[in-house]
């Protein structure tokens, strides 16, 4: 159901489209035929609007991953440096958490532990909607802040890191087989943001894969067995991701063609509050939006030029002779 009602918005999106170029050039036709300055700019307008609607569908056409229309758990983690990175930490979910309510997504707090002065050590969100994992996969890997530290009294530049983990999450027909032997439980008492019921009672747990060594952590629930069921659905999704990029490295087209590695240890993008500017690495672009970019607001470039240049790597390593 959810395939069938994905092809039929894209062809009623492509028949809207089909249908208001037509009006539109109908509206032009009979403005000038009549001399109305007015209609002829009214539906020029429309047209340029339009172009725009046109090339967002064009670039949404792009994500043709097997993950990619399925929504996304994001993980933020501080690095190191205390105070600052883990005030960094925050900026970041508070920028993504943005950019998803912009774009209409449904965003839920999964996991979050606060900093000892400020900001978050990690925080785990789920970002629901349409093509959510397509969108925001490339922002997997370490993110560099330079700015002058309100921690610091004396007002130096200080340089911070946090890294950021992206998932999809995945529905009950891919089967992620986990043995219970393989997997620790411990319980404790919910942290951060959570109302009466947190510090009272050992409902938050922390899910440790032995095996891969993954550990994952959640407190949204005041249940503790629902906040296991959650934390073994995030468990599900990582192991599953870390097998596509498995299999995806294993593809010599599909290699040529990642944008980045992907690994968490790359450092794809840097902040530089001092020169007001967002570099990303990967696609050597450089946006002098910093602020914008922090509210979530221009993030949606950076994104977009990524998906586009991931794409068109693509296609041409598929056209390079093997």
């Amino acid at each position: 159901m959810q395939e069938r009602t994905s092809l039929e918005d894209a062809l009623s999106g492509i028949g809207k489209v089909e249908r208001e170029l037509q009006d539109n050039i109908d509206m032009i036709e009979l403005g000038e035929a009549e001399n109305d300055a007015g209609v002829v700019a009214e539906a020029e307008e429309a047209l340029k609007n339009l172009k725009k609607e046109v090339a967002r569908r064009e670039l949404e056409a792009l994500l043709s991953g097997e993950a990619d229309r399925f929504d996304s758990y994001v993980e933020v983690h501080a690095g190191a440096g205390g105070t600052e990175s883990q005030d960094w930490a925050q900026m970041l979910l508070r920028m993504y958490t943005r950019w998803a309510e912009q774009r209409g997504y449904e965003v839920d707090y999964l996991e979050e532990t606060a900093g000892e002065e400020a900001g978050i050590k990690s925080a785990t969100i789920e970002v629901k909607g349409k093509n959510a994992f397509g969108w925001l996969k490339s922002e997997t890997g370490v993110h560099r802040l330079v700015r002058i530290s309100p921690f610091d009294s004396n007002a130096r530049r200080h340089t911070s890191f946090a890294s950021i983990g992206v998932y999809p999450v995945i529905d009950d027909r891919i089967v992620i087989d986990i043995k219970e032997a393989d997997v620790r439980t411990d319980t404790m008492r919910s942290g951060g943001a959570g109302g009466q019921h947190v510090n009272k009672t050992e409902s938050a747990v922390r899910v440790t894969h032995i095996p891969s060594g993954i550990v994952v952590m959640m407190q949204e629930d005041r249940s503790q067995h629902r906040n296991r069921a959650k934390a073994m659905s995030v468990l599900r999704a990582r192991l599953y991701d870390f097998e596509r990029q498995k299999r995806d490295a294993e593809r010599a087209a599909e290699r040529r063609g990642q944008v980045g590695s992907g690994d968490r240890s790359e450092r794809i993008r840097t902040y530089n509050f001092p020169q007001g500017r967002v570099s990303d690495h990967r696609i050597n672009l450089t946006l002098y939006k910093l602020p914008q970019v922090i509210e979530g607001e221009a993030l949606g470039e950076i994104i977009d030029a990524l998906v586009t240049e991931h794409q068109a790597e693509l296609l041409a390593a598929e056209g390079t002779p093997t």
